[in-house]
């Protein structure tokens, strides 16, 4: 394992996204990621063994719920990018400010692909996702600058875990390659995704904080992970009264010709392999190829944004 590359186990608090880390001398405990990281270390774990993500790990999927993860994602970006544009002068927000992060009109043009031009009056926003949204709002309107826990969150998860799911959506869901369905996964304005990542985690740790602020920004954090496992366990409720065809194909077969992508980039071959030694991601492996292909996208969506919690555990 290169030294630029640090992947942890389950047990350590990680395993669910690589992702290159800064050389060590640079960075310091009291910098707001290195907080971040060993704060959330425990809430982590626990959305990494939520029945959501085992039942991906297994390749369960039911369609409409990939459908509905992109309507809880649309709801938490549009209230995300509204506080964040009302408070993007904001001394404690402004340096992270970037507006080809939005994913609002993105995850707008998944909606109508997969439920058509009048998808707003057909969809709406689940309790989960409410309380949500509420906090966003209430963070953005009353304590801005705990809107980076939000926002880094988010986004940089997003960059990190969500370019290989997109592979995976469009493969298993026989979605265009030109894009349509995946549209929240597509980056157009940023060019290199490690460079991103990289000047945002700086401008984050540049924030002139003081250790109650970054101790108030780790606890929020930890309350954006439990908003989150209350969406996919909403999601999970949900499926039980979908009647739909369950597609299994056990573990998403990875690698150059599978994902087009970095495998050790993968957010679940790295959470199984670091979970069961190799091992048992072998049997899966077995099981994946003998098995509908179109296994490999349980509640892609929101995965991705599980994923993309993680992620910023190694930025």
């Amino acid at each position: 394992m290169e030294d630029s590359v640090k992947t942890e186990s389950a047990a350590d608090g990680g395993g669910l996204v690589n992702a290159e880390k800064e050389p060590e001398d640079t960075l310091s405990p009291t910098d707001l990621s290195e907080l971040l990281a060993a704060g959330t270390k425990e809430v982590h774990e626990k959305a990494e063994n939520t029945q959501f993500v085992k039942d991906f790990l297994r390749g369960r999927i039911r369609k409409e719920l990939f459908k509905l993860g992109d309507v809880a994602l649309y709801y938490t970006y549009e209230a995300m990018e509204e506080e964040i544009e009302r408070n993007k002068d904001h001394p404690d927000f402004s340096p992270l400010y970037f507006p080809e992060l939005n994913r609002r009109d993105a995850l707008s043009r998944d909606l109508d692909y997969f439920y058509g031009e009048d998808w707003r009056e057909r969809v709406s926003c689940s309790p989960a996702t409410q309380r949500y949204v509420e906090r966003i709002h209430q963070v953005g309107q009353e304590e801005p600058v705990l809107l980076v826990a939000h926002a880094y969150t988010r986004y940089m998860g997003d960059l990190s875990g969500g370019q290989v799911l997109k592979k995976v959506a469009q493969r298993a869901l026989k979605l265009p390659a030109t894009g349509e369905g995946v549209y929240f996964y597509q980056f157009d304005g940023i060019h290199s995704a490690k460079a991103f990542k990289q000047l945002y985690r700086s401008r984050m740790n540049e924030l002139e904080l003081d250790m109650a602020t970054k101790d108030r920004l780790v606890a929020e954090a930890v309350l954006a992970f439990q908003f989150n496992m209350e969406v996919f366990d909403e999601l999970e409720e949900m499926g039980k009264d979908i009647q739909e065809e369950v597609m299994d194909a056990g573990m998403p077969v990875h690698g150059a010709h599978g994902t087009g992508g970095d495998i050790n980039k993968c957010p679940y071959y790295a959470a199984q392999m670091a979970a069961s030694g190799g091992s048992a991601y072998v049997g899966q492996l077995a099981m994946a190829v003998l098995r509908h292909p179109t296994g490999q996208v349980l509640f892609a969506a929101w995965v991705a944004a599980l994923a993309g919690l993680a992620a910023w555990y190694f930025m």
